[in-house]
């Protein structure tokens, strides 16, 4: 008989799971109302997962109306049913405020039930809280050791932050090689902030033998994923002639990209750009334009050349 309970037991838990599967088959449909509904069936019947996912509809409004209140009661539910991405997703609207007054104490809680349940995202979240004390007390070498459990697990973010940690010596021994493994292992897994930490140490030589092709093959990479920093670092590339063919006009069209993306030293290069004819037609209205942009954004030659201008317009 008992033999017979655990074999309904289990075969309930798959049928869960067959609805959640079948609501994510519904996702990638882009049908988010259907998506929804199975959700919605797979959380009353006890599943965490469902109801994690039944969360996300709600707080980002697919497939019913957007409610952050209603995302963080589902969260919850899935966060209590052992769901460590519920407990990570919770951790978020609590940090940001979303739907909720901000808490950065329960935050922190909700992002340790989501490390300790194995979600590396979690891990990452509570290493940032570490990293800048916020809900918990500051602590660098904690902040290492959580930064070391999300890449292991997986998440690019924390390899990245973990590189640079290792750069600068802080919460751990600095160790350049090390660095440089741990900002290749991020790039190579979808964190092009990392990416563009990698190019600048291949462009100025830091800890890797110096390669102006090889960074400028990284910034491109940084910048096609919407890196505003690879972007600016590439067009100065193309501006000097530097590891790439001289192209005043590319370079131009790479300095708005970035400073579209609030890249302040590139608004400052967009203002140089229209002052000097390099890739577009003088300007100096447009100049003054970009060069009080990227005061705004605490660039300090920006500011320089902002002021310079409006002193002989």
């Amino acid at each position: 008989m008992l033999k017979n309970i655990i074999t309904l037991v289990l075969l309930a838990g798959l049928c869960h799971a067959d609805i959640v599967d079948e609501g994510m088959q519904a996702i990638n449909k882009k049908d988010f109302v259907k998506a929804a509904q199975l959700f919605t069936k797979a959380c009353d019947d006890g599943n965490a997962r469902g109801c994690t996912n039944l969360g996300i509809s709600n707080e980002y409004g697919a497939g019913v109306k957007q409610n952050s209140q209603k995302a963080i009661t589902y969260y919850g539910f899935g966060c209590d049913g052992g769901d460590a991405i519920g407990c990570n997703n919770l951790g978020l609207m609590y940090d940001h405020g979303n739907g909720t007054p901000q808490n950065s104490e329960l935050a922190s809680i909700y992002f340790t039930k989501a490390c300790d349940g194995g979600d590396a995202l979690g891990c990452k979240n509570l290493g940032l809280m570490y990293a800048y004390g916020s809900g918990v007390a500051q602590d660098n070498t904690k902040a290492s050791e959580l930064y070391t459990k999300a890449c292991d697990g997986g998440n690019a973010v924390g390899c990245n932050l973990l590189g640079i940690m290792y750069a600068d010596g802080t919460g751990v021994p600095q160790d350049g090689s090390k660095s440089i493994e741990l900002y290749t292992k991020a790039c190579d897994g979808g964190d092009y902030t990392a990416c563009n930490n990698l190019a600048l140490a291949y462009d100025d030589g830091t800890y890797v033998t110096q390669d102006v092709f090889k960074a400028v093959e990284l910034y491109t990479k940084a910048c096609n994923n919407g890196e505003p920093e690879g972007c600016s670092s590439l067009a100065v590339k193309y501006a000097e002639g530097d590891g790439i063919k001289q192209n005043s006009s590319k370079a131009f069209e790479l300095f708005k990209k970035a400073c579209d993306s609030g890249n302040a030293r590139a608004c400052g290069n967009l203002g140089v750009s229209y002052i000097n004819g390099l890739g577009t037609k003088k300007n100096k209205t447009l100049a003054l334009k970009y060069f009080g942009l990227g005061c705004e954004m605490k660039d300090e030659n920006s500011c320089n050349n902002y002021a310079i201008l409006k002193r002989n317009k």
